[in-house]
């Protein structure tokens, strides 16, 4: 069996908040198992990933809003683009060419999640956790 694209017991992956800890963990399950996806599966795995992301970035920008997040409009813009990207490559993979979404599967999406996880997510989880609840 070979190694995920991302390792789900990276400690760099739990930031604090346990809703978001297992949302990330939720998307490394469904990329690394998109990695090893036959070509059948593949396309409705790849919805499967992109309905999730949806959620996974609505409930981030609620997290954003209610909470006054400085840096909302940067971190929304992220979302916004890498969702575009994974829908265009999702209706390709769909009509049978699933070619580039299996290559931004592999070397495009580990190191971006990796990287969005680091600056952006840390910083929104540590100003979710700094701020007074009630």
């Amino acid at each position: 069996m070979s190694a995920p694209l991302i390792d789900p017991d990276e400690p760099r992956f739990r930031l604090g908040l346990d809703e978001m800890d297992g949302t990330h963990l939720e998307f490394i399950d469904l990329v690394n198992r998109l990695a090893a996806a036959d070509d059948a599966g593949f396309p409705a795995l790849f919805e499967a990933l992109v309905a999730h992301t949806e959620a996974h970035f609505e409930r981030e920008d609620q997290w954003m809003t209610a909470s006054g997040f400085p840096a909302l409009h940067e971190h929304r813009g992220e979302h916004r683009r890498v969702l575009a990207e994974l829908r265009n490559l999702g209706q390709r993979a769909a009509n049978g060419r699933p070619v580039l979404a299996r290559a931004y599967i592999r070397e495009q999406l580990p190191s971006w999640f990796a990287l969005h996880a680091a600056t952006m997510d840390s910083a929104l989880a540590a100003h979710l956790k700094a701020k007074p609840t009630g």
